[in-house]
């Protein structure tokens, strides 16, 4: 138990938090990045990075004057995502700038390295409804399982499967229910990614459909 101590003591930290909350987009960030996000002077994040790298929760590489650090992998993101969602219900957001943030987060959103929010849902939603994925449990805590047919429509895909884990269900904090995470929910991000069917609003975690993406999920029988 003194590991869950040590690790609940890096996160219970509200810049430490505010830094992992900001990585859960998949992207490597700059020192000075997270300083300006977290609002905090860049010698003050740079102990704080210090200590996440040192307990196993942020990896980092130096490329010329500037350190990038990443979250240390998907479980990392797992367990942030799963103890937002435990925390229940945010806090209203505090002036319009604010509320515009979080309604396009609730909307769509990577989390880590797969789409989340009402965007994630719809996917998952149209993965049930043509096949390629199956579903056993309850509503809000459903095992999702890539189908034989469902393979062989990654594979279509440029899919590759690897050591890590196929299919997972991620509860998603905004909607409460599971969405879409493994390797085959990340593959899917990125090739919607490549293929422009999703892009970022600014800088953040939020993600919107293109006009493009919502012909390519008719396409893909996805809607």
């Amino acid at each position: 138990m003194e590991a869950l101590a040590q690790v609940a003591g890096l996160l219970a930290d509200s810049t430490r938090a505010a830094i992992c909350g900001a990585l859960l987009d998949g992207r490597a960030w700059t020192a000075g990045e997270l300083a300006s996000h977290a609002g905090v002077a860049a010698s003050t994040v740079s102990e704080h990075l210090t200590k996440l790298v040192d307990g196993g929760l942020l990896t980092e590489h130096r490329q010329g004057r500037h350190r990038y650090v990443a979250l240390a992998g998907p479980h990392v993101a797992e367990l942030l995502e799963a103890m937002v969602a435990f925390a229940g219900p945010q806090p209203s957001p505090r002036g319009l700038r604010a509320a515009s943030v979080s309604e396009a987060m609730a909307r769509g959103r990577t989390c880590y390295d797969h789409l989340a929010g009402k965007l994630g849902i719809a996917l998952k939603v149209g993965l049930l409804r043509s096949g390629v994925l199956g579903a056993n449990g309850d509503r809000a805590a459903s095992e999702l399982t890539i189908t034989e047919p469902g393979m062989v429509w990654l594979k279509e895909l440029g899919f590759e499967p690897s050591k890590r884990q196929l299919s997972r269900a991620c509860l998603d904090w905004t909607e409460r229910v599971p969405h879409l995470a493994g390797a085959a929910g990340a593959h899917l991000c990125s090739v919607f990614f490549e293929r422009g069917w999703v892009r970022r609003i600014g800088t953040s975690r939020a993600v919107v459909l293109t006009p493009a993406g919502e012909q390519g999920w008719k396409d893909l029988g996805l809607t």
